[in-house]
């Protein structure tokens, strides 16, 4: 079984990091995903028989490491998915990005328009046909000059395919390794992580933030203070 890193358990919840390139759930690579190591994990630590139910709430893309929780039963799922159409749900993300910017913190909304021809994202106006609000906010941690790299805290508001990625490169500031949107750092890794994750638990309705941070090498070296 593959080396899983859990930053939480209980009975109702699991908490892990999802490194980069591993899928959230099955696709077509029919590469090993997330969903699969972690149903493997608990069928091997608690020796269950059989199926092993684990309900996946929400999703990373493939490129993008950081935190993910899992629902233990089918009543954390429904409560956790409720939560996630409900906003209170939270995610917070760590962005390398290309250029300075003029100001320290702000706001970008958009009107996204998802492609399915070619899964990608672009910004429309809102005018156009199935296009959807995009909101995020976000904050400089650092600037460095010799690279001109920035690195961003990214407070989600909506999860619209590709947002993250797609708001900022429409913002003249792409992620470094942005295979599909980017401008610097082909053939790298995406420099986008999910880094802090907050939810009320299904059923003990405590509020929980769990964080989880990139290894401080690479593109990611901009975190070493």
């Amino acid at each position: 079984m593959e080396n899983l890193k859990i930053i939480y358990e209980d009975n109702h919840i699991i908490v892990v990091e999802k490194k980069p390139n591993i899928p959230s759930q099955s696709d077509k690579t029919g590469d090993k995903d997330m969903l699969s190591i972690v149903k493997e994990y608990i069928k091997e630590k608690y020796n269950k028989p059989g199926n092993v139910y684990v309900g996946l709430v929400h999703r990373l893309d493939r490129p993008v490491g950081g935190i993910m929780i899992f629902a233990k039963t089918s009543k954390a799922a429904g409560r956790l998915s409720n939560q996630v159409r409900e906003k209170v749900f939270k995610k917070k993300y760590l962005a390398v990005v290309d250029g300075k910017f003029e100001e320290s913190e702000g706001i970008l909304e958009d009107y996204l328009y998802k492609d399915e021809r070619t899964n990608t994202s672009k910004v429309v106006s809102e005018n156009k046909k199935n296009a959807k609000y995009a909101k995020l906010e976000y904050k400089v941690l650092k600037y460095n000059e010799a690279k001109n790299l920035t690195l961003l805290e990214i407070n989600l508001y909506t999860g619209r395919h590709h947002q993250i990625r797609v708001q900022l490169a429409n913002f003249n500031h792409s992620i470094f390794g942005d295979q599909k949107y980017g401008t610097r750092g082909r053939g790298k890794q995406i420099a986008l992580w999910a880094y802090e994750l907050t939810v009320e638990h299904p059923i003990t309705k405590e509020i929980m933030t769990f964080e989880c941070f990139p290894e401080p090498k690479g593109t990611w070296c901009i975190l070493a203070k």
